[in-house]
């Protein structure tokens, strides 16, 4: 229940970083390296930055990369795996037979007990397709189909929308398929459970029942094999996990760290076969995988775009005494990966701001917004906050209320009907005026009649 938790936690950390980390952090770079893969997702860990892809959400056989799902839905089914012991039954193992399956040994431990966690070391380190199918057959309670179904609902559980299962080791079906962001999202899921980063990285062990009886597991992933892998070898990948089939090609999801920083890469559809038919033994998948890990390594670094201590823009501001502008600051700092020789200046910066503020303007306050770019690949957008506190003057206070009072409607309006009503006051007592003037004039003439007679 404990393991159930934790990862179901896990879950939803890696959907909302998947969701959010990506499409906004995304920050693909053009490279030197020509990969004949078909898809590959290559991401940071250690930020959730997207560096490099190449059809990364196209639906592309998986082949043995299958099993980072099978291992999860054992894991989070078999509560010890170390002390839980299934029997190698012949009539599980049958089913690949006339298959050309990759095995991993379990037939000469027919009828016996081995324990999950061999089974598990089986299935990642040898890529056994029959270990694959005894775990299912384990876990589903006999029936492989139910195992299968857990296999699909937890892929869309954890949002691999574009993937699709229909046994649990790999070999090919039509509809048997996924995308190199969704095994991106499977493995780091995977990172999270107990043993699989330490499976995936065993050069070579093996399963035994006593000391009279064992057999050997050697991994391939030739990256991390110093003796075996040739010039596939890699010192900093830290492990994996392979597939091949004729139809997926060659497929490997992996991770590794250099210099602080940690990588994986989701390689699928190199191919393995040429139109005749006959077989490619250059592995494309690994090829491409190394190439790109020390491309990264070697030219790209974390570097810090918006620093929240240091002013990006300023914006006017009024009602406040002896000063004009307000600085805004990023309201927390970002970094993100990028190229070593990229330099702050190329960044493209555009602000979403007022056209001025008016005082008080509290420190803290977010006053618009930032959106930084670079080589056209949107960074980040981060919100802008004042820098400082700025008083309100109460004196041009005052003065912008008068000033706002008397632009205002109502005043107008007001003023308006005073200037009428006066107007209508001086018409009227000029007419009153007249009127009276009149009549004091027809008085004095009335009196001058009457003074000749």
């Amino acid at each position: 229940m404990m393991v159930k938790r934790f990862a179901a936690a896990w879950a939803a950390v890696l959907i909302l970083m998947m969701s959010l980390a990506v499409p906004a952090s995304a920050a693909v770079f053009a490279t030197n390296v020509d990969t004949t893969s078909g898809a590959v997702f290559m991401l940071n860990l250690d930020t959730g930055i997207v560096v490099y892809e190449k059809n990364s959400a196209q639906r592309m056989f998986p082949a043995s990369t299958t099993k980072i799902m099978t291992y999860i839905v054992t894991v989070e089914n078999v509560p010890d795996v170390k002390n839980t012991k299934v029997v190698v039954e012949q009539e599980v193992l049958d089913e690949l037979i006339g298959t050309g399956s990759s095995l991993s040994g379990l037939e000469y431990f027919t009828g016996q007990a081995v324990t999950v966690y061999d089974l598990l070391n089986c299935l990642l380190v040898k890529s056994g397709n029959d270990a694959a199918l005894l775990l299912a057959n384990y876990v589903g309670g006999g029936s492989t189909q139910k195992f299968i179904d857990m296999m699909n609902a937890k892929a869309q559980e954890l949002g691999c929308t574009n993937t699709h299962f229909v046994n649990p080791h790999g070999l090919h079906d039509p509809d048997h398929y996924t995308t190199a962001q969704d095994l991106a999202i499977m493995m780091q899921y995977a990172q999270t459970l107990p043993d699989f980063n330490e499976i995936c990285g065993t050069v070579s062990t093996y399963i035994s029942i006593d000391a009279e009886k064992e057999y050997p597991l050697v991994n391939t992933n030739l990256l991390i094999d110093k003796v075996n892998g040739g010039d596939y070898y890699y010192e900093y990948c830290k492990g994996g996990k392979t597939g091949t089939t004729d139809e997926a090609g060659y497929c490997l999801c992996s991770t590794a760290s250099n210099g602080g920083y940690t990588y994986m890469c989701v390689a699928l559809g190199s191919p393995s076969v040429n139109s005749h038919g006959e077989e490619i033994e250059t592995n494309g998948a690994m090829v491409d995988t190394k190439a790109l890990y020390e491309w990264a390594f070697a030219n790209l670094e974390l570097k810090t775009v918006v620093d929240e201590k240091k002013p990006l823009c300023e914006v006017p501001i009024s009602l406040a005494w002896d000063q004009d502008t307000v600085q805004l600051v990023p309201q927390g700092s970002f970094s993100t990966i990028l190229p070593k020789d990229v330099e702050s200046s190329s960044m493209d910066i555009k602000t979403d701001i007022p056209d001025t503020l008016t005082a008080p303007v509290l420190e803290g306050n977010v006053i618009g917004t930032a959106t930084v770019s670079y080589a056209d690949q949107e960074l980040c957008t981060v919100n802008l906050i004042a820098a400082e506190t700025v008083e309100r003057s109460k004196m041009l206070y005052f003065l912008e209320s008068a000033k706002k009072i008397l632009q205002s409607s109502w005043m107008i309006l007001a003023i308006s009907i005073v200037v009428i009503l006066f107007i209508i006051y001086i018409v009227i007592t000029q007419i009153y005026n007249n009127k009276k003037k009149r009549n004091k004039q027809m008085k004095d003439r009335k009196k001058r009649r009457s003074s000749k007679h």
